[in-house]
């Protein structure tokens, strides 16, 4: 049971209506969205902080940009954000090979260098503590512009505050987004621990 239990969709109008988002990306609003709707102007900050981030101002694709949040919830061991990103990756065109290899993109072939050094930038500033060094600069500016690193790292310390929220909410996971998790992850251990 969640720590907060999830309001209407039909509670605050203006989140309503930003959430219309969601609908596009998950096909549904998030519970944690409904949560955060207890303090509207949380809900509306994170609706348009989102938005924001998920823009394409680059070469960093919408898939790309999922990837990486699915990257960056693993290594934080959200089980509620690696559902709904690897649902939002699929959504937005991944792959079906990077989908069911996600896994392993440090060596499987249905990713690129590029891809690679994105999600090597994922995981590492993800870390407690944060592991990125110059290494991994280095490789990042082998195959992106500083735009697009700022893109990626949007997408990381969005999802460092849901990690957060939705961990700490046990909050509850939708059927859409089980189904996803079941599909790409669940061979892997996934499942959906205190957000069932």
């Amino acid at each position: 049971m969640p720590l907060v239990k999830p309001l209407s969709p039909d509670h605050d109008i203006e989140t309503k209506a930003l959430a219309e988002f969601f609908n596009e990306t998950l096909g549904f609003c998030p519970n944690s969205v409904l949560t955060m709707q207890r303090r509207p102007t949380i809900s509306k900050a994170f609706i348009n902080l989102n938005k924001a981030v998920m823009t394409n101002e680059g070469r960093v694709t919408s898939a790309l940009k999922r990837m990486i949040a699915w990257v960056s919830s693993n290594a934080a061991g959200c089980r509620y954000c690696q559902a709904h990103a690897i649902r939002a990756a699929e959504r937005y065109g991944a792959e079906q090979e990077q989908l069911d290899n996600i896994w392993e993109y440090k060596t499987h072939p249905a990713f690129s260098d590029a891809e690679r050094a994105a999600l090597d930038f994922s995981l590492a500033a993800s870390q407690v503590p944060n592991a990125v060094d110059d290494s991994i600069k280095s490789k990042l500016y082998e195959y992106w512009d500083e735009g697009e690193i700022v893109e990626m790292l949007g997408v990381i310390s969005l999802f460092g505050y849901l990690n957060r929220w939705n961990d700490s909410m046990g909050t509850s996971i939708e059927t859409g987004a089980v189904e996803s998790g079941n599909t790409y992850l669940e061979k892997h251990g996934w499942n959906t621990g205190k957000h069932s």
